[in-house]
């Protein structure tokens, strides 16, 4: 017995929703993935089969070679929480984890990061909060291609 392929992916709102057979929870190493095996949140299994690595996020749909469509889900993982008492700290933090290439989802008041005690340092040193927590990562795509949000 083969594995349904997954040959697609598409951004939410450019795929029909409200006909996906289920849902994969992927945390961001594998919302970044090009071939995996994939196992759903009901309890199957697809192969994860793209032409080109793809940044994925929650909302979006991968279309499987049987027609059927897979709704994607952003897993909760361990992140750092970061926040400054000003903006313009905060754009100091901002600088200095753009500067190291750190995937980190930009939010109006705070930065999440994966955890990284390097980092957490740095940002306490910048006079930031670093606080540990457990959420869905979505991570900015860059400027130049990806994913736009």
């Amino acid at each position: 017995m083969t594995l349904q392929r997954v040959i697609e992916h598409r951004a939410a709102g450019r795929w029909p929703a409200a006909e996906a057979a289920a849902t994969v929870s992927l945390d961001y190493d594998d919302r970044r993935r090009r071939r995996l095996r994939l196992s759903t949140d009901q309890g199957g299994s697809v192969l994860l089969d793209l032409p080109r690595p793809t940044a994925m996020l929650g909302g979006d749909g991968l279309l499987c070679d049987d027609g059927r469509w897979i709704a994607v889900s952003a897993k909760p993982e361990p992140l750092l929480d970061i926040r400054a008492a000003s903006p313009i700290i905060l754009m100091r933090l901002v600088w200095h984890l753009g500067n190291r290439h750190v995937p980190a989802e930009i939010r109006g008041d705070a930065v999440l990061i994966r955890p990284d005690h390097v980092l957490a340092e740095m940002a306490r040193g910048l006079g930031c909060t670093v606080t540990e927590t457990v959420a869905p990562f979505e991570a900015e795509g860059g400027a130049y291609g990806g994913h736009a949000h």
